[in-house]
């Protein structure tokens, strides 16, 4: 999938959301957790009801690999699932992984081809060599870091070079741009970091931007939309909270649906307003 195909399934959906399956066991209501695969099960309603109205998944590989074996196997089966009923969605690995070129080769063997998902979050801190392996795959794309959502993202990320005088995040989207193109790189860039928006789409007008933190991390999506917007969108705002434990009852995945089309109608007004549709 290439960013034509992305902007194409933004236009029939009317939306550009990215709904995180960011699943928690511990969270889950509790008539599923005595079933055998409740993982699976809860993942299977959130997407059916969810489906309708969003474009993208994306799966926090922590909530899987913290249980073991069956958390690969229940992600594996979620993504299998997506392929099978949702052919046209584009599904993310929320893996945040980045090392040396040989490990990163691997990294990006078990989830495009082991996993086979579109995209894969990577950390850009060791360089050039650490991310592009995930370049090499057609129609695969690397999501890198830039400005997370998250509070100790200051610690880091908003350090000015004296010489330059760009932050940290700014010079890690200036020397990243042209490692690979607009239709395999993307960039983090957090709900609640909005006001830095305007800047970034000087630096990169044309990228994809995977946008976090609006919902339970209080990001506003008008803010980002009227900052980060471009003309085939570019954005994808991912939900995860807000939507998957609306409700903790059997009805949680009407209302995780009913989350999801709240959010899919406001972002078919704000493409309505930016001229997109």
């Amino acid at each position: 999938m290439d960013s034509s195909d992305l902007f194409l399934q933004i236009k029939i959906k009317r939306s550009f959301l990215c709904v995180g399956l960011d699943t928690d066991y511990r969270k889950i209501p509790e008539y599923l957790r005595t079933g055998p695969d409740a993982v699976f099960e809860f993942n299977k309603q959130i997407i059916e009801a969810t489906a309708p109205y969003t474009v993208a998944y994306k799966l926090n590989t922590a909530f899987y690999e913290a249980m073991g074996v069956t958390g690969w196997v229940n992600m594996k089966k979620t993504v299998e699932y997506i392929r099978q009923n949702y052919a046209d969605m584009f599904i993310i690995a929320d893996a945040k992984r980045g090392d040396i070129g040989n490990t990163s080769e691997l990294y990006a063997h078990a989830f495009f081809k082991q996993m086979n998902t579109d995209a894969i979050t990577v950390n850009p801190y060791m360089g050039e060599d650490s991310v592009a392996p995930f370049l090499k795959y057609p129609g695969k794309w690397a999501i890198i870091l830039a400005a997370t959502s998250n509070e100790g993202s200051a610690d880091f990320q908003r350090m000015e070079d004296r010489y330059s005088g760009l932050k940290l995040f700014e010079r890690i989207i200036e020397y990243s741009k042209n490692w690979g193109n607009t239709d395999n790189t993307m960039y983090v860039v957090g709900a609640t970091r909005a006001e830095l928006l305007k800047d970034i789409r000087n630096s990169i007008p044309k990228h994809f931007l995977l946008i976090p933190g609006v919902g339970a991390q209080g990001g506003n999506l008008r803010e980002v939309c009227k900052n980060g917007m471009n003309d085939m969108c570019g954005l994808l705002v991912n939900s995860s909270r807000a939507i998957l434990y609306a409700d903790n009852t059997e009805r949680f995945a009407e209302v995780a649906g009913q989350k999801a089309e709240a959010m899919q109608k406001e972002m078919y007004e704000l493409l309505q307003q930016h001229y997109l549709m």
